[in-house]
């Protein structure tokens, strides 16, 4: 037999005893210290996993409610030198004509003011109770069937067609709701449902009321305030109807990417900046997203820190009690590699239990139960993001930590010399 085939032979015997005698182990040992051991290690793959997940599913929250309440799946908006989308209804025309259009919004926007307090006498050096805010014009019906706007009502009702002297404002401008007092940010006090204000875009002022407060938790809507684009176009001065953002939704099959790139062939491109959700998400988000994801990953390394060394104890008391009875089986020839990998599959059955019952728990439990309740931050409705590839990589990760934790202290315990483990010395 040739020096390859008996070094083969030589680990398929190893291993096959080391198979046995890791089952007999497992079969004589105390079942609640297996089940403590495993009840870790399951927790140390759900601390792996979901911390990770909660903390990137807050900020998925965000991104999630930025697509659905404000850019679509596709977001048209002016080019960079461009006041509004030209040609406009030619856009739309070549939208709704494409594969996978569902449906549409469109949007009128200007900067604007809000004044509270516009009928008191102010004392010289006081400031009015006036705020910044995008003022956008829509059509009510179509934008709440695109974005579903109208369900996000924190107080109040939404707009609806003869609705010319009412606005619907979003909560990041009223003090209520975001009580920051700042030079560079400045919100609305003693404002509510019902009050009238003065709404100023450009040169042109106008008394509205208050008909709704909006909370939709996506930034770029709890900071604007909504009218009607027919009223919209009178207090602007927008005489065509060239509008500043188109937010399109698809069928699910097409994807924004393929969309966005139809857009750019059909010349779409010449009028506008065609963006996916993903190109016209805040870079904030972005950065925060990576961060969370970096943030979660450290915790569960300190988990998994904390699991090998449990693994470790573990492993080497049982051999170290056991010292006897390892130097019996090599007295008897049992091969120090085959006691090793006795050892080695007993810490890697620890591993693989508690990924299985982890995994178990993350997609049939935890994942749809965050999903039906999520988790209310207060700039997001939390989910918890985890992914088959990555959960495979993190059960991966606690394998090798395992393995290293499991040989370890059983190389230590096999080397020690054969008659003094025999004679307990």
């Amino acid at each position: 037999m040739s020096t390859h085939k008996r070094t083969t032979a030589s680990w398929k015997t190893s291993l096959s005893v080391g198979a046995f005698l890791a089952y007999r182990e497992l079969r004589r040992s105390n079942p609640w210290t297996t089940i403590l051991i495993v009840f870790v290690m399951t927790l140390t793959f759900l601390n792996l996993v979901v911390v990770s997940g909660i903390l990137v599913g807050l900020i998925e929250g965000s991104i999630d409610a930025n697509k659905r309440m404000y850019s679509g799946d596709v977001l048209i908006s002016p080019l960079l030198e461009k006041s509004y989308i030209e040609q406009s209804p030619e856009v739309e025309k070549i939208v709704r004509t494409l594969p996978g259009f569902v449906a549409l919004t469109e949007r009128y926007a200007e900067p604007g003011k809000v004044v509270s307090n516009y009928k008191e006498t102010l004392a010289p050096g006081v400031k009015p109770n006036q705020t910044s805010a995008l003022v956008v014009g829509i059509d009510p019906v179509q934008e709440d069937a695109v974005t579903g706007i109208g369900s996000k009502l924190k107080r109040g009702e939404f707009l609806s067609a003869g609705d010319t002297e009412a606005i619907v404002i979003g909560a990041d401008l009223l003090y209520e709701f975001t009580p920051i007092e700042s030079p560079s940010y400045v919100t609305l006090k003693n404002v509510t449902v019902g009050s009238k204000v003065l709404l100023e875009v450009g040169n042109t002022k106008r008394e509205v009321t208050i008909k709704g407060i909006i909370k939709s938790k996506a930034g770029d809507v709890d900071a604007r305030v909504f009218m009607l684009d027919s009223e919209f176009r009178k207090i602007a001065g927008r005489g065509d109807y060239n509008v500043d953002e188109i937010a399109v939704v698809l069928d699910g099959e097409t994807t924004a990417e393929e969309f966005k790139n139809k857009l750019l062939a059909s010349g779409v491109g010449d009028y506008a900046r065609v963006q996916t959700f993903e190109d016209a998400q805040p870079k904030f988000l972005k950065d925060i997203k990576a961060t969370f994801a970096l943030l979660g990953n450290v915790i569960g390394s300190i988990g998994l820190v904390v699991a090998s060394i449990t693994i470790f104890i573990v492993i080497f008391v049982n051999a170290i009690t056991r010292r006897r009875f390892i130097g019996i089986l090599k007295g008897i020839g049992i091969s120090e590699r085959a006691i090793k990998f006795s050892y080695v599959l007993q810490s890697l059955f620890y591993a693989l239990s508690g990924v299985v019952i982890g995994s178990l728990l993350v997609f049939l439990v935890l994942k749809p139960f965050f999903a039906a309740n999520p988790i209310n931050f207060p700039f997001s409705d939390g989910i918890l993001v985890a992914t088959v590839s990555g959960t495979a990589t993190k059960a991966f990760i606690l394998f090798i930590a395992t393995l290293i934790a499991g040989y370890i202290p059983a190389r230590m315990v096999v080397r020690q010399n054969t008659l003094s483990a025999i004679l307990g010395r």
